[in-house]
């Protein structure tokens, strides 16, 4: 999963970084401060400091607190009241020490605007689920308020909310008339409309739990999600019905086919109905009573399962991750009050709404907050700017490489005449983050870090550069996230000689990890459908025996004052010359001298040869890029170890529903122009490239050729 990068340095430029650098805290009541004669690292000089201090602070607390004593009793409230501030000054400068107050100081506006965040979100969430309401709860209250405001807008629909909960309406009482009920399964496949969100909220007003299916996903990717989410029955829109015919077949005999028509279609596939396969949705809907859900209908609970959302399958088939009204209600409250959104807000978000990004963080801005959204079905770089103008939309959403896309495109005068005041998402490059701020004219990036089945999330909210988010350096406590130490290759935690995990000290990469608490909404892990890959994400006696958190498979690092950045995905990281390269930076690197082009960087295997070496995989079908000085600009940016030795010029590309690129193929096809039709480059000694030729191939199988 690509997510932001690092390549940012993490202090500011000019300011030395201090010596006494504290840790990233967990949940633990401890800072780890240390005082500018101690080591940062967990040593045994830091271990005698950190005792030699308490023993100065437990000698002199008892005796600053006698003599405040006496100075109320002798001088009274006034005077004493100074002491005592003195006193509890002079302790702090002690334990935890003079740099905490400077890191209190510069990072307490911050953590106070995320505190109160934090707590109005808890509020907000405990409040539903002591009334024990579920999403469709909230969404006709809004429904009541305003039911003529309009709820989703596109290029070709424009839906109330009255509209929205009547076509809801519909869905929940034919398929209660069809008998299901609470805890069943039924799969969605549509394209971003106003159905597809209607389609699943009108499921969930009886309980049904509604997988969001990929819309990419063919032959056995596709019923691989069909059956992972244990689908009763499916729900298809007609552009999806001859990949659905494809596998029809094949799945389970219990599963019913439902089509949904686009307007001016009135019947299911000749073949659907020919083999009794399908059956056509839309004349059911528009029998069924619009005005409400039918009585005697099952009700869902607040703790009960919503949806599933499918991983991106980057790395393998798709998995389902379990998100109930509980999580929705956490995600989408999460993201509102920590940027500060607006009920007035218009969101525009042209990602695919079957994944959390779309789905949950905007779609549930006007479930659950009466917002408008602004969708579309395909995501258009030179659109987007265009779009937003268009619909007056104040707040945008990116994910992944969306941003690189936009910047690319030719200036329009659309570029700053909108009334965006906020872009929000994950996956915005540092490399560009001033490029894209400055050219659209956005006033603030809120900058997130999450995965859909993990509950280690966390959020930028001050706008720094390249910061996916932050953790308290002065409480700590509140948001029990953690960076340990970790294999950079395999992303296993390393252990100390008790068995359990050992902290990051700041600007050191380890692996990113949350607390698991039951029943806490923000602590649950509720993982996937299938229980064995749900624990292969929770790694047990973390820093005690017994605990247990969400492990992510991501590397981060943490600066001083706690701001956290992306620095790669475990197993992506890969050694050469006795350096770890990280895929992330050098893909930023070289996508920014190449036009923001798609590029893919992992490690390729050479015999006789320790590590990996460095190979790019650049998307460039006309063939623009000059490689006869490609060679001195990646000097001029990246060290030598970190230099593709491998150039691949790729005519198609394999991108992901939120703009990841799949590299698992790649990556097996190695640099062998046997099976390889695309252009191939080698790196020669004077840093220059090469064409890679079968001869060459073949000299540096036998190690005759060395880099």
């Amino acid at each position: 999963m690509m997510k932001s990068t690092d390549n940012m340095p993490l202090v500011e430029e000019g300011v030395e970084p201090p010596p006494n650098e504290t840790r990233l805290t967990i949940w633990h009541k401890v800072t780890n401060a240390t005082s500018t004669t101690c080591n940062s690292s967990p040593t045994a000089k830091s271990s005698n400091c950190s005792r030699r201090r308490w023993l100065w602070f437990g000698l002199l607390t008892p005796a600053l607190m006698a003599l405040t004593g006496l100075i109320f009793y002798q001088q009274g409230l006034w005077y004493g009241l100074a002491a005592l501030y003195g006193s509890l000054m002079l302790l702090l400068l002690i334990k935890p020490g003079w740099r905490w107050f400077y890191i209190a100081a510069v990072t307490g506006p911050r953590d106070t605007v995320g505190v109160i965040a934090y707590i109005r979100l808890l509020l907000f969430v405990k409040r539903q689920q002591r009334k024990n309401l579920n999403v469709a709860d909230l969404f006709e209250a809004n429904v009541a308020q305003h039911p003529d405001k309009l709820a989703i807008i596109s290029d070709s629909q424009q839906w109330s909310f009255r509209q929205l909960n009547e076509h809801a309406n519909r869905v929940a009482n034919v398929f209660h008339s069809h008998g299901y009920k609470k805890g069943d399964v039924v799969g969605l496949l549509l394209e971003n409309r106003a159905e597809f969100v209607a389609t699943w909220l009108g499921l969930s007003k009886i309980g049904i739990i509604a997988p969001l299916i990929n819309t990419n996903l063919r032959g056995t990717s596709l019923q691989h999600s069909i059956k992972v989410g244990q689908c009763t029955a499916l729900i298809y829109g007609s552009s999806y019905r001859t990949a659905v015919m494809d596998i029809a077949r094949d799945l389970p005999a219990h599963v019913a086919l439902y089509q949904f028509n686009d307007a001016g279609q009135t019947s299911v596939s000749s073949e659907g109905l020919a083999q009794g396969l399908s059956q056509q949705l839309n004349e059911l809907l528009h029998a069924a009573p619009k005005d409400k859900v039918a009585s005697g209908a099952s009700r869902a609970d607040h703790h009960d399962k919503l949806v599933y959302i499918y991983t991106s399958g980057t790395t393998g088939l798709p998995k389902a991750a379990v998100i109930t009204h509980a999580r929705y209600f956490f995600i989408a409250a999460g993201i509102h009050y920590t940027l500060g959104f607006k009920d007035k807000d218009v969101f525009y978000t042209p990602l695919p709404l079957y994944h959390t990004a779309g789905g949950v963080m905007s779609i549930g801005q006007m479930l659950l907050f009466g917002s408008t959204v602004v969708i579309r079905k395909k995501f258009s770089a030179s659109g987007y700017f265009a779009d937003c103008a268009r619909f007056n939309c104040t707040i945008g959403q990116y994910i992944g490489e969306m941003a690189r896309y936009i910047l690319a495109t030719a200036a329009a005068p659309h570029d700053r005449e909108h009334q965006i005041r906020l872009v929000f998402g994950n996956g915005l490059r540092p490399q560009i983050w001033p490029q894209f701020v400055e050219r659209f004219n956005i006033a603030k990036v809120g900058e997130f870090y999450g995965a859909t089945e993990g509950n280690a999330n966390i959020m930028n909210n001050d706008n720094t550069v390249g910061a996916i988010g932050f953790v308290s350096r002065i409480l700590p406590q509140v948001y029990p996230i953690s960076i340990i130490r970790a294999d950079p290759h395999t992303g296993e935690p390393l252990r100390n000689e008790r068995g359990l995990c050992e902290l990051c000290a700041p600007h050191e990469p380890g692996v990113f990890i949350g607390k698991i608490v039951k029943g806490n909404p923000s602590r649950e892990f509720l993982g996937y459908v299938d229980a064995k890959a749900s624990s292969k994400k929770v790694v047990h006696d973390v820093f005690c025996k017994g605990d247990m958190a969400f492990i992510s498979g991501d590397l981060l690092v943490a600066d001083e004052r706690g701001y956290l950045y992306f620095k790669d995905r475990t197993g992506d990281t890969f050694r050469w010359k006795g350096e770890n390269v990280s895929t992330s930076e050098v893909e930023a690197q070289l996508s920014n001298l190449i036009a923001y082009k798609d590029t893919i960087v992992y490690g390729v295997c050479i015999p006789q040869t320790e590590g990996r070496a460095g190979m790019a995989a650049i998307y460039d079908p006309t063939r623009e890029v000059n490689v006869a000085t490609l060679g001195a600009q990646l000097a001029a940016s990246l060290p030598n170890y970190a230099r593709p030795v491998f150039l691949r010029f790729l005519r198609r590309i394999d991108l992901t529903g939120t703009f990841k690129l799949r590299k698992v193929e790649l990556q097996q096809q190695g640099f062998d122009p046997n099976v390889i039709e695309d252009e191939l480059y080698y790196v020669q000694p004077d840093g220059s490239y090469a064409p890679l030729t079968q001869v060459i191939y073949e000299r540096i199988q036998l190690n005759e050729l060395r880099f």
